[in-house]
């Protein structure tokens, strides 16, 4: 829709302090970040020892916090992705996947689970970390058409600056009977 308005403003404090305008479809409540930094400068957003997806700091009660709390939303997410394509001998792509954690988690329970990321520091954190290898995320139009079972984005779609060929491309990796599996943010 054209119907679209600014709802709010919201200040980056981990990294650039700059200001961002939230905009709002009158049509269906969608909230979206307006003017978004192009795809070849958003990088520098991420560069922080505070992106706690990106480092496995625990500095702080915030990312202490998180720290716990992944331990049982690792648990959830694995458990979500099994009710729907079980869990024998299957294969998964996590996108966007931070530091590893969930696919190190997902390999501990049998899963032939590989994650795509974009910050070199964090890829190898989770050598370090997780002795696994993340790919860059450059790498997901280069990955064989239907190799995937479960094909996973936390909080991942909201950073994508070519939906509809990022979408195309996810369904090719999937096998026929996959399923992709996107998390959000949903201000409500």
């Amino acid at each position: 829709s054209t119907n679209i308005s600014k709802v709010l403003t919201a200040k980056d404090y981990t990294v650039s302090q700059n200001i961002f305008e939230i905009w709002q479809c009158a049509h269906c409540s969608l909230r979206f970040t307006q003017d978004v930094p192009a795809a070849n400068e958003i990088g520098k957003y991420y560069k922080s020892e505070d992106y706690i997806s990106h480092t496995e700091s625990s500095r702080g009660i915030i990312n202490a916090l998180y720290l716990q709390v992944r331990k049982f939303t690792l648990r959830s997410k694995k458990n979500f992705v099994e009710e729907y394509v079980g869990n024998n001998n299957r294969t998964l792509l996590d996108v966007g996947a931070g530091t590893g954690a969930f696919v190190h988690f997902m390999q501990k329970y049998g899963w032939k689970a590989e994650g795509l990321g974009p910050d070199e520091n964090a890829i190898s954190r989770a050598s370090s970390v997780y002795g696994i290898r993340l790919r860059p995320s450059s790498e997901l139009f280069r990955l064989t058409s239907h190799s995937f079972d479960a094909v996973t984005l936390w909080h991942v779609l909201e950073h994508v600056h070519d939906l509809h060929n990022y979408m195309a491309q996810l369904k090719k990796l999937l096998n026929k009977d996959g399923a992709l599996f996107i998390a959000v943010p949903n201000y409500t």
